[in-house]
């Protein structure tokens, strides 16, 4: 799929960037004819050897912008949020992606409170957090910004679910049950209808984007590589608008069933 000519954001921040998807995300954001002013690409280790390519990239990109962030510590997220900032003033931050995920291999037998409480924290409570945090950044950016109705060229939160949290299609089930994984991203849907509800007026759209089966570090069921996955995302957050707010989508940009 070729990159879109068309897309253009002042800010980007990407949560869970230092590897896999939220990486390759960066990465097309800083190839665009047309990059952002600023890039942030948040890591939980500054310093980690998973962390090496992401600090690598920062001396060959200016607008690229590497945090720490834990998105299950309120007071990591504040300091990160600071941060921002300083860095996007009274432009805001126009675009929040909501990428960082976990996923543990339990089924109904073996799942517990302390594993789904782990991934809950991720998945769901993580961009909630994320979401209320940068709010202020949001609504400055879509005040701001001469586009008519909603799109993510004006402020969006773009939340990285994920077809197995689709209540109707189940898929894989019996190969992948993922019991704690699948309630939290179908947590994380109805949380990204709700801030579609509750933040459209201000300016701001709310997709949830399902990014294909990845071949990452731990997938179970890899079918498309991380660079085909991103280029699609790129193209459909580019072709985004206020019909799709409050959408499931996948990384092709067809409807997803809740």
């Amino acid at each position: 799929m070729a990159q879109p000519l068309d897309f253009c954001v002042f800010s980007v921040l990407v949560t869970g960037s230092n590897r896999g998807i939220g990486l390759g995300l960066v990465k097309r954001f800083l190839e665009l004819p047309s990059p952002p002013i600023w890039v942030f690409a948040t890591t939980r280790d500054l310093e980690g050897e998973k962390t090496k390519e992401l600090r690598e990239m920062v001396c060959r990109y200016p607008n690229l912008v590497v945090l720490q962030l834990d998105v299950t510590k309120p007071e990591s997220i504040q300091a990160a949020q600071k941060e921002v900032e300083k860095c996007v003033g009274e432009g805001g931050l126009t675009l929040l992606y909501n990428n960082a995920g976990i996923w543990i291999f339990n089924d109904l037998q073996t799942e517990n409170a302390k594993d789904t409480m782990r991934v809950y924290s991720v998945n769901t409570i993580g961009p909630l957090l994320m979401s209320q945090a940068f709010l202020p950044l949001l609504k400055k950016a879509a005040r701001r910004s001469p586009c008519q109705g909603l799109s993510t060229s004006k402020a969006a939160i773009i939340n990285m679910s994920s077809i197995g949290g689709s209540i109707e299609l189940l898929p894989s089930w019996h190969q992948h049950p993922m019991l704690g994984y699948r309630c939290s991203k179908a947590a994380l849907n109805m949380l990204t209808k709700c801030q579609s509800l509750g933040y459209s007026a201000d300016g701001i759209m709310s997709v949830a984007i399902h990014p294909g089966l990845v071949k990452t570090d731990h997938s179970p069921v890899p079918e498309i590589s991380v660079e085909e996955s991103t280029q699609g995302i790129m193209a459909v957050l580019s072709k985004l608008c206020e019909d799709d707010n409050g959408t499931f989508v996948d990384y092709l940009g067809h409807r997803l069933p809740w």
